[in-house]
């Protein structure tokens, strides 16, 4: 008797979607790598300043930053609860793969990833796996936003006591914003192969909510100034 593999996350990446499910994802992916791709060339060419001698042009344009990253942290986050308030009410859930710590570079991440992933391990039902690590990346991209600006803010203030490690911190700030993003796009891809097809609409009303619910997580007109509120880059 042949045991046939149950199908993987791997398997979900690499499957067809049909049509209007296709078009969902589409239209979801392309959204946010636009977002992303804004806040990664802003930050990118603020990095190539300072790397070409040009340390105030760099502080200038480090400064556009955060709101494009408050920007990303926010969209990642609102798919994030958009899966999973559907799969809470539908009880729609997907293959799912633990996160894995060399994903990321902050040790912060780092740590939460290894948590993650160990409780993943102990938890009984794919559905408790699932709801675990969207709310593991949501809380994630969540404190990633936050801290790249008040690290961004204490360079551009001339506040730094280490200007070349919060350098250091927003680089991985930014390399592990694009992990979560990375993450949700796979969970999405699984999600939507299991969505039943008469759950579409409800599920496209529930993305379009979240995306356009107000976000009240940085207040308006207010800074403030911390040192190196995120952890240190730890090395390979």
């Amino acid at each position: 008797m042949q045991i046939r593999a149950l199908p993987s996350v791997q398997d979900d990446w690499c499957a067809w979607l049909p049509k209007e499910k296709a078009q969902i994802f589409d239209g979801q992916v392309q959204q946010l790598e636009s977002v992303y791709n804004m806040f990664s060339i802003a930050l990118n060419e603020a990095i190539e300043f300072r790397h070409t001698g040009m340390l105030s042009k760099s502080y200038q344009a480090v400064g556009m930053t955060p709101g494009l990253a408050a920007r990303l942290s926010y969209s990642v986050a609102a798919l994030l609860r958009g899966l999973g308030g559907h799969a809470r009410h539908y009880g729609t859930i997907p293959n799912v793969a633990p996160l894995d710590p060399k994903n990321f570079h902050g040790p912060q991440q780092q740590r939460t990833a290894r948590m993650s992933d160990l409780l993943s391990r102990v938890l009984l039902t794919r559905r408790s796996q699932f709801l675990h690590k969207i709310g593991t990346l949501e809380e994630m991209v969540g404190d990633l936003g936050k801290d790249f600006r008040l690290t961004v803010e204490n360079l551009s203030a001339g506040v730094a006591l280490d200007p070349q490690e919060d350098w250091r911190v927003v680089d991985a700030a930014h390399f592990d914003l694009n992990t979560c993003l990375r993450e949700a796009i796979v969970l999405l891809k699984s999600f939507l192969l299991v969505l039943p097809e008469d759950q579409l609409g409800t599920f496209q009303k529930s993305l379009r909510a979240q995306t356009h619910a107000p976000d009240d997580s940085t207040p308006s007109g207010k800074r403030i100034f911390r040192h190196r509120r995120m952890a240190a880059v730890g090395g390979e």
